[in-house]
């Protein structure tokens, strides 16, 4: 899968396939007209144009995703911090704070999750 931005629209018709997964294109086409007030060749159109992405497929009329949500969004947020941040983890956390202060337990949390993925 190439690197690929969800529009707002698109980022709910993919939740949805992730929630429901393994759906039938015809689940999928009354769950989007109920959810999203789409037609049927919107939800077509869409499910293809994820599908030539490579982050969903449709075989023999079930949709299931190639990559899980949790992996599509790691991709995307390395990828912003890469293109944001030149690659800075600790760039991107000072501006995510925003000059304000992290609680004691989410001090913790971080050095937790900082320990687990320490090299060597």
């Amino acid at each position: 899968m190439n690197e690929y931005k969800l529009a707002r629209g698109e980022a709910k018709f993919a939740d949805l396939i992730w929630s429901h997964e393994p759906i039938t294109s015809m689940e999928l086409v009354k769950l989007c007209e109920k959810e999203m007030d789409w037609k049927k060749s919107t939800t077509y159109t869409v499910l293809k144009k994820l599908c030539d992405k490579g982050i969903f497929q449709n075989d023999n009329t079930l949709v299931s995703s190639l990559i899980k949500k949790d992996e599509f969004y790691a991709r995307q947020s390395r990828s912003f911090v890469e293109d944001t941040f030149g690659g800075s983890l600790p760039k991107f956390i000072t501006a995510f704070i925003g000059g304000g202060k992290l609680s004691a337990k989410l001090v913790e949390e971080l050095k937790k999750l900082i320990d687990q993925h320490k090299e060597g």
